[in-house]
């Protein structure tokens, strides 16, 4: 069975950005994944959106509705009153699912789950689901610890294990201590590549397939939970150059992306 593969504004990074000459609005976006063959947009980490009016938020819906395209959201923070600003947008776009992430600084850890508690059950009576993303900012294991305690089939993990590496986590290690509790997984690859002079390394982003992400093994550790999870591609591309070869490289990293989860059956 193909994995039902979505993508991200992350996945359109700098050609929504001023990078771009032209920059991309949403419906462009949208229209663009459609005709790429995916079936799902995750508007994640999207500023403009929160700047948007009704009629703006009807127009990308009615876009994403006429494309056959499923929308999902992402933020950032888990306070109450910003989550129930999203779950509004979301209701606005017809999307059930939304991606956010614990943020220590703003919430500790160890308020997270009497805050989520409210708001977790709020969504489960609206029909939305939410997913916290492991990230290095909390270990996958306090994180494992948060969804557990809050015990609730609208929360779940987004698992994207190259987020961890910063923390010290190993890939593997986060994808099996997460696995049962994933509801949606962010694909981007990385690699380790040696800084000039041989003093230190560089983490970053690198087309799918080429790096160190286990993506059959991750494919496999969710097939248990797996109730037609959502595949969303995203890159770490970094900066070309130019902005021509910038923009260039991220429509093949895309392409290469969608190819690569198309041709592989977890």
């Amino acid at each position: 069975m193909s994995p039902i593969i979505g993508l991200s504004t992350y996945a359109y990074l700098w050609r929504w950005s001023e990078v771009n000459p032209e920059p991309m609005t949403l419906q462009e976006m949208i229209i663009d994944t459609a005709e790429l063959g995916a079936e799902v947009f995750q508007i994640c980490d999207y500023p403009p959106l929160e700047m948007l009016g009704s009629a703006e938020l009807r127009k990308v819906r009615r876009t994403a509705e006429s494309s056959g395209v499923v929308l999902e959201l992402g933020t950032r923070g888990i306070r109450r009153e910003h989550l129930q600003r999203y779950a509004q947008i979301a209701e606005s776009l017809g999307a059930t699912f939304i991606r956010s992430m614990v943020q220590p600084r703003d919430t500790p850890v160890k308020e997270a789950a009497d805050l989520l508690g409210g708001t977790v059950d709020d969504f489960s009576a609206r029909g939305l689901r939410l997913g916290l993303e492991t990230y290095e900012q909390i270990s996958s294991l306090d994180l494992v610890g948060l969804v557990a305690t809050v015990d609730s089939p609208a929360l779940g993990i987004v698992l994207d294990p190259g987020n961890c590496v910063a923390n010290l986590e190993l890939p593997g290690d986060v994808v099996e201590r997460t696995a049962p509790w994933v509801n949606n997984l962010h694909i981007k690859d990385f690699t380790f590549t040696r800084q000039p002079g041989w003093v230190g390394f560089h983490f970053s982003g690198t087309p799918l397939g080429e790096g160190l992400l286990d993506y059959s093994s991750m494919s496999e550790a969710v097939k248990a939970s797996d109730r037609g999870l959502h595949h969303i591609i995203e890159h770490w591309l970094p900066r070309r150059d130019s902005p021509e070869e910038t923009l260039r490289d991220e429509r093949l990293w895309t392409q290469q992306a969608i190819d690569y989860l198309g041709s592989t059956n977890p």
